[in-house]
């Protein structure tokens, strides 16, 4: 039998850490995702990240995300702080039907896009069927 303690308190802070980040973990990249034909999209929301500050992986079938949202230098005052600063990733795993190997990014007004193909072995195909290798007029000849 196993039991199993709970700390609620311990739980919320995960949520809520999870949800709004830390000062040194921001929170996740907002993400979409979704399927056009052969391929499968996604888009990542990092509007004030510079294109240089993104990092892309690929290591098996797990494609990692990371980005840097740097703090502004200079003499002010910060009179509001609501936009998490700092280093930030997000993991992905990726499916075995899909073509690691041809992933195209793009970045755009803010948006990190992806574009991952469909394995051409995980593809749709026509499998044509034989008569166990004989054709009409062989089985005829046989019978005969």
């Amino acid at each position: 039998m196993l039991l199993r303690t709970t700390d609620p308190f311990r739980d919320f802070d995960r949520l809520t850490q999870s949800l709004l980040g830390t000062a040194t973990r921001p929170a996740v990249m907002p993400m979409d995702a979704w399927r056009e034909g052969d391929r499968f999209v996604i888009e990542f929301d990092l509007p004030g990240v510079a294109k240089e500050s993104i990092d892309l992986d690929v290591e098996r079938n797990v494609l990692t995300v990371r980005a840097e949202r740097m703090p502004r230098n200079g003499d002010w005052e910060l009179l509001a702080s609501e936009r998490p600063r700092g280093a930030f990733s997000r993991q992905l795993v990726l499916g075995d039907n899909l073509d690691l190997d041809r992933i195209e990014a793009s970045y755009d007004a803010g948006v990190l896009r992806l574009l991952v193909p469909v394995a051409e072995k995980a593809k749709p195909r026509k499998i044509t069927i034989s008569a166990n290798g004989l054709d009409r007029d062989d089985r005829q000849a046989i019978e005969a």
